[in-house]
């Protein structure tokens, strides 16, 4: 496989991130959780064999420390979409991606799947829905088109109504963002990255654990 892809991960301050994830790991700060579903997801990210970079686009010194990827500095500082058209300007010519950061269970080769297939079909805007099929965790650009975000509520259908194409693979690990204590006790039944898993090991999300 060919390393064309800049993928960008906008990540929030840590402590403004995932709220809804609040008390799903007893214990355990909010921080640290939120913490480490990014640097699992762009660790899968970097051992996806068509990522030639990943840019990390946050304000916040501890991911900075942690994620182990180029960051650039969020200033335009006002929400995931511009966030993710400011890293999409700084990543230049080429093709491009726009990836959540909340994918603890992300497996390299289903993104490099999906990324693969946006290559090969019509050259325009693909998105990845997510498991629920409401929301995004994946938009791609080929060179020359602007990412466009619209992530945020409904935005799979936002982005259908701008003009991206749905990818529909079976990526259950890239389609599983993770916004609740139910999505993480999913995610843990795919298999967690090793930062989320050492902290899911220490507290059981309250939804329960995989059998």
């Amino acid at each position: 496989m060919t390393q064309v892809w800049t993928v960008v991960v906008p990540v929030k301050r840590l402590d403004a991130a995932k709220s809804r994830l609040r008390g799903a790991l007893p214990g355990q700060p909010h921080e640290a959780l939120a913490l480490a579903l990014a640097v699992d997801t762009v660790e899968a990210v970097r051992a996806c064999p068509v990522i030639v970079e990943v840019l990390v686009v946050t304000d916040d010194p501890a991911v900075t420390a942690a994620i182990g990827a180029r960051v650039v500095p969020d200033h335009p500082a006002a929400g995931l979409n511009p966030a993710f058209r400011y890293g999409a300007a700084a990543a230049g010519a080429g093709w491009v991606a726009g990836l959540t950061a909340d994918l603890p269970a992300l497996r390299p080769v289903e993104l490099a799947a999906a990324l693969v297939a946006a290559q090969s079909g019509p050259t325009t805007r693909r998105f990845v829905p997510d498991a629920p099929g409401t929301g995004t965790v994946l938009l791609t650009a080929p060179p020359g088109v602007p990412l466009d975000p619209r992530f945020g509520g409904s935005s799979a259908a936002a982005h259908a109504a701008s003009g991206a194409l749905p990818l529909l693979g079976d990526w259950p690990s890239l389609r599983r963002d993770v916004d609740t204590a139910a999505d993480l006790a999913t995610a843990t039944r795919l298999g967690l990255g090793a930062r989320t898993a050492s902290l899911c090991g220490a507290a059981a999300p309250t939804v329960g654990r995989p059998v």
